[in-house]
């Protein structure tokens, strides 16, 4: 599901949200003169699994620029983020973040560390090459506006021939005041003695042709974060997401459905690998949100809960199986049982629990399920 926000009430960022409500929140974080627009095409793939929520930079997009002024920071760009997070009931979530909205991600993982569960930084830096370069811009923008600055966008932003006219029609049209203060945001950003601080799973992303953040600024923070990856992009330059969408999709996938894949191997574990398979080679179009949801919220967040065990589990889901007269389940939950270590006898036991609550009827058929099932395993095994 897509929601598009109307305009901010003036006192928060615009925010587009993508996704389930119940699927684990992304914020996507934009680059200086662009707006939500940068992630057209990697934000509705990623909204399959996640629920996905981009937002505009102050004066850019729909966001008002009247949020920041003359002297701000990234800290005061990342407080905005929060707010929004809030007022959306996303105590935690997970980010990535193109140039400043890298930088914010950055500012969110060492300073926020409770609220980032998982971080991406792409063609961004821990620093920007100085403070004077963007003191210059800013001050230019300022007096002249941004009509000229815009009309080399695409030199900046892509490789030569490669344009996004909507993203360099959103440069044109940002707010002057509010683009360069995010322009003293870039100047006074500096974290790269935090960057060992940062507790959060992360990847960095480089696109190997950008000259406004080069693949050694990217590779800087990866050595000094602990345990982050690099990904190298072969003809991208500095908006990776627009130019080469489907490789920053491939990566940002590979780091954001850890809880996806890990539930894929416990379901491959508990139910067997014949059985999967099969699911999988059944699997549509249509099916194909309704099986992600199983491996992340079944496999990859109740069975992975450490606080009980896989028997019990096993235990309770045959008794929930029998009370509700899933019996296909109920035959396939009687294999997963015997993986998990339980024994033809205790499988047994449980049944006749169900008979004393979920009724005598029930817990015959379940006993005609388990007995077939059960005699099948020791066909197989003899």
């Amino acid at each position: 599901m897509s929601t598009r926000q109307p305009l901010s009430d003036g006192t928060s960022l615009h925010h587009r949200a993508e996704g389930p409500v119940t699927a684990p929140p992304l914020l996507l974080g934009p680059s200086l003169g662009t707006s939500t627009a940068l992630w057209d095409k990697v934000a509705p793939e990623l909204s399959v699994t996640h629920r996905v929520v981009r937002w505009d930079l102050p004066g850019h997009g729909h966001s008002p620029a009247g949020l920041i002024g003359p002297g701000a920071t990234v800290a005061d760009l990342a407080a905005l983020v929060l707010a929004l997070a809030d007022s959306l009931g996303l105590d935690r979530f997970s980010y990535a973040g193109v140039s400043l909205g890298g930088a914010v991600g950055l500012h969110l993982a060492v300073h926020h560390p409770e609220r980032v569960e998982r971080l991406a930084v792409i063609c961004s830096s821990a620093h920007f090459n100085g403070s004077k370069p963007w003191e210059e811009r800013a001050a230019l923008v300022r007096e002249e506006g941004l009509a000229e600055l815009a009309k080399s966008a695409d030199s900046r932003w892509f490789t030569p021939g490669f344009t996004v006219p909507e993203l360099v029609e959103d440069h044109r049209t940002a707010d002057p005041d509010a683009y360069a203060a995010c322009c003293d945001a870039l100047a006074a950003f500096d974290i790269r003695e935090r960057l060992p601080e940062i507790g959060a799973p992360t990847l960095l992303v480089t696109g190997r042709e950008d000259p406004a953040t080069p693949p050694a600024h990217l590779r800087e923070i990866a050595d000094a974060v602990p345990g982050a990856a690099l990904v190298e992009i072969p003809g991208a330059s500095h908006l990776a997401p627009a130019q080469c969408p489907e490789a920053v999709l491939t990566a940002l996938r590979a780091h954001f459905d850890g809880g996806a894949k890990r539930g894929m191997e416990v379901r491959r574990q508990v139910l067997g690998d014949t059985h999967v398979d099969r699911a999988q080679a059944r699997q549509s179009e249509f099916t194909a949100r309704f099986q992600d949801f199983i491996s992340r919220y079944a496999w990859g967040e109740i069975w992975t809960d450490p606080t009980l065990a896989r028997r019990e589990r096993s235990m309770i889901t045959l008794t929930a199986l029998v009370a509700h007269g899933h019996y296909d389940e109920l035959a396939m939950h009687v294999r997963a049982a015997r993986r998990n270590g339980l024994t033809p006898e205790e499988i047994g036991a449980v049944l006749l629990q169900t008979a004393v609550y979920c009724g005598v009827p029930a817990a015959n058929s379940a006993f005609a399920v388990a007995q077939r099932v059960l005699a099948e395993e020791d066909e197989a095994a003899g």
